[in-house]
C-alpha cells in the first residue's frame, strides 16, 4: 500500500512537471486542430449556387406620368415613367453643373428648376425627389 502511495506521489511530481510542459504542447496541438476544422466546414458549405432571377420592375414605377409645365421645361412634355423623369433631371443637373462642388448632395436651382423646387435656391437630392413627385400626375 505504501508503495502505491509513493508511486502516485512520484507520478504526480513527474506528471506535474510533465503537465506544465505538456500543457503547452497540448494547447498548440489544439490550436492546430482548431485551424483545420473550419477548413473542412468551409468546403462542406460550398453547395451549388442558385442563379439569381432577374428582378421584375415595379409596375408603379413604369406607369407613364405627365409632368407639370414647370417640370416639362426641364425633362420634356411627353408622358414617361418616374424613373425616366429622374434620369433626365439628373442629366440636366450634370449638364448645367448644378450639383454643389463641396456638398455633392445639394442641388443649386437655376431659373428652370426654381419653380420645380418650390422657389428654393438650394435643395438636397433627397428633397428634390419629393418635390419633383408633386409635379407628376
Amino acid at each position: 500500500m505504501a508503495t502505491k502511495k509513493a508511486a502516485k506521489k512520484g507520478a504526480a511530481k513527474k506528471g506535474g512537471a510533465a503537465k506544465k510542459g505538456g500543457a503547452a504542447k497540448k494547447a498548440s496541438a489544439k490550436k492546430g486542430a482548431a485551424k483545420k476544422a473550419p477548413a473542412k466546414k468551409a468546403s462542406a458549405k460550398k453547395a451549388p449556387a442558385k442563379k439569381a432571377a432577374k428582378r421584375a420592375p415595379n409596375p408603379a414605377f413604369m406607369k407613364a406620368m405627365t409632368p407639370s409645365p414647370a417640370l416639362a421645361a426641364v425633362v420634356g412634355g411627353s408622358g414617361m415613367p418616374r424613373t425616366e423623369v429622374t434620369k433626365k433631371l439628373w442629366a440636366y443637373i450634370k449638364k448645367q453643373g448644378l450639383q454643389d462642388a463641396k456638398e455633392k448632395r445639394m442641388i443649386n436651382a437655376d431659373d428652370k428648376l426654381k419653380p420645380v423646387f418650390g422657389g428654393k435656391n438650394r435643395v438636397s437630392m433627397f428633397e428634390m425627389t419629393k418635390l419633383v413627385n408633386k409635379h407628376l400626375s
